[in-house]
């Protein structure tokens, strides 16, 4: 094999493919060359003037490195891994660190290990990271629990790449033993660990990098992100669907720190990667934001391969995977063309690649175990006239607390004439019957209430509504279509399926597209404010790891103290 390498790289013989006439970003310079690029069984084998057994004209184009995702969820594209390839490898990504956080808290390792097997029928290479925090923390239900010795076992599971984002701050700086075990268990085995640590600064943050945490996606400033890539993090620039962050944080990048850049989407949902793209969509956001367009191609692709420890990956050049995607231009990132292992895979936006049949393994399938539900777990009872309210903010996954003078009437609450919405966290998985119960302000829902089994990180029920019973048969519907989202008014219910753990659809990512755009028109008629994603949105108040204050399905809880706090307010 290596002589036919040689020979292809010295002219000898034509190489498998050439594509001609075109220019390259050297990411490795930070220039952009015209040359041939020539690719043999797989491999980069050199740039310069070249013939090939096959040779496709890219003139008056740019090929850089495949787009690699440094940090995504999959699932929050609420699509198969197989529907998820179709969708991002036309817009030139070709590989993804894959997190498979959500999954995993449902299903647990089986959760992670579908991830894995499902994308290795594609083209996209999925890099899987073990999640580390399942559950989250340790005040939810969640559907699995990955301890500290489970990490020392799967952690050198052939699949798993890394150790997923470290969302447990505390218990690293507090020295938990279990996150010390799982931290020392990814450092034994010479793991790279994701990060999750949100306005952390100063001694604490030294203390998070010191434990072996080496990137992180939550910089909520550039100053933020300079002082971490300052301690020697790889920051994430992000752009998903309800964070985006790229365009303020790329302002960090300067050419002395644009080696510890990276881009990712985290929580893409498959509408938007259809209508506004995936990594392509983030580079163009950041070249609009006024990053240069190399740097970004950088931050996309080798800066990734390098953390993460993707050799061979990254850049276009001899002995490298010969994954290009393929662009008009840079600044509107148009993909024309996704090679992956020297394989056209797609072209003009369309996928050339298709399973043969549907993967669905039964450990992903008939997740919902709830113990029944009727409109008296909804009453929520105050001792006084005050009450703790969580107020969601626009294009944030962080809320705020604030008090509010609440009437009560026959034992419960009284919402008409104010903005305030009831809230409820119904645990799935293990019937055990907890409802956590909270008061929301700013969502803008009126006449009925809205579900989904999508609820970060454990991923039990989340319900929002104006009145019980319309909550109640919205749970009830959830149970019938086991998993997914709803919108209830009047007792008439409005589904789409999520039949993969509650969380995705086996659906073709064209129909489930449709379907989700109808449900959302219908939850917009009722009211919900525009300037929220009305389920994505949703799906982060259950976030304990995110300030300030967010609901479990066992209470109310202050994420500043770690701690679960009372409704009733002072």
């Amino acid at each position: 094999m290596i002589e036919k390498y040689i020979d292809a790289a010295t002219g000898v013989k034509k190489a498998e493919l050439v594509l001609k006439n075109g220019s390259f970003v050297n990411v490795f310079t930070g220039e952009i060359v015209k040359a041939d690029i020539a690719v043999e069984g797989g491999k980069i084998v050199g740039f310069g003037a070249y013939e090939g057994e096959t040779e496709i004209d890219i003139a008056g184009k740019t090929a850089v490195p495949g787009l690699i995702d440094a940090h995504v969820h999959i699932e929050s594209s609420q699509l198969s891994p197989e529907e998820f390839a179709k969708l991002v490898v036309p817009r030139g990504t070709t590989t993804v660190i894959a997190d498979p956080h959500e999954i995993t808290n449902v299903c647990g390792i089986a959760g992670a290990k579908y991830i894995f097997d499902a994308a290795a029928r594609t083209p996209l290479e999925a890099k899987v990271m073990l999640p580390s925090c399942v559950p989250a923390t340790g005040f939810e239900t969640s559907g699995a629990v990955l301890s500290g010795a489970d990490t020392e076992k799967f952690i050198k599971e052939p699949f798993i790449h890394g150790l997923g984002e470290f969302m447990n701050y505390p218990g690293v700086i507090y020295k938990d033993p279990e996150c010390m075990k799982k931290l020392e268990a990814a450092r034994a085995a010479g793991k790279v660990i994701d990060g999750h640590a949100p306005s952390t600064s100063g001694a604490g943050l030294n203390g998070y990098v010191s434990a072996g945490i080496g990137t992180d996606h939550e910089c909520i400033s550039p100053e933020e992100a300079k002082e971490k890539v300052s301690k020697g993090m790889y920051v994430h620039l992000r752009e998903g669907s309800a964070t985006r962050n790229a365009a303020v944080n790329c302002k960090a990048v300067t050419a002395a720190n644009l080696r510890r850049f990276m881009l990712c989407t985290d929580d893409r949902h498959a509408a938007d990667i259809k209508a506004k793209g995936h990594l392509d969509n983030a580079l163009r956001v950041v070249v609009r934001a006024g990053m240069d367009p190399v740097w970004a191609v950088t931050a996309a692709t080798l800066n990734t391969a390098e953390c993460y420890r993707l050799y061979g990956k990254g850049a276009i050049a001899p002995g490298y995977d010969a994954d290009i995607a393929v662009f008009d231009d840079l600044k509107d990132f148009r993909c024309a063309l996704t090679i992956k292992n020297g394989k056209k895979v797609a072209e003009n936006g369309a996928a050339l690649f298709a399973e043969k049949e549907k993967f669905l393994p039964d450990a992903v399938k008939n997740t919902m175990h709830v113990k029944p539900i009727g409109p008296e777990n909804f009453r929520l009872v105050l001792k006084g006239k005050k009450a703790n309210v969580i107020r969601i903010l626009k294009d944030n996954v962080v809320t705020e607390r604030t008090v509010r003078e609440v009437e009560s009437k026959n034992g419960d609450v009284v919402l008409e004439g104010t903005d305030l919405l009831k809230m409820a966290v119904v645990e799935r998985h293990h019937g055990t019957g907890n409802v956590g119960l909270a008061l929301l302000e700013g969502y803008g829902l009126k006449g009925g209430a809205i579900a989904l089994t999508i609820a970060h990180d454990s991923h039990n029920i989340i319900v929002l509504g104006d009145n019980n019973p319309d909550m109640a048969a919205a749970v009830e519907e959830l149970c019938k279509i086991g998993g997914g989202m709803t919108v209830v008014s009047g007792g008439i219910a409005h589904s789409l399926p999520l039949d993969i753990a509650g969380l995705m659809s086996s659906l073709p990512a064209e129909e489930y597209i449709k379907r989700s755009e109808e449900l959302l028109k219908i939850a917009y008629g009722m009211g919900i404010s525009r300037d929220f994603e009305a389920f994505m949105s949703l799906s982060f108040l259950a976030l304990l790891v995110i300030p300030d204050i967010k609901l479990s399905d066992r209470g109310l809880f202050d994420v500043s103290k770690f701690a679960f706090m009372n409704i009733d307010a002072e």
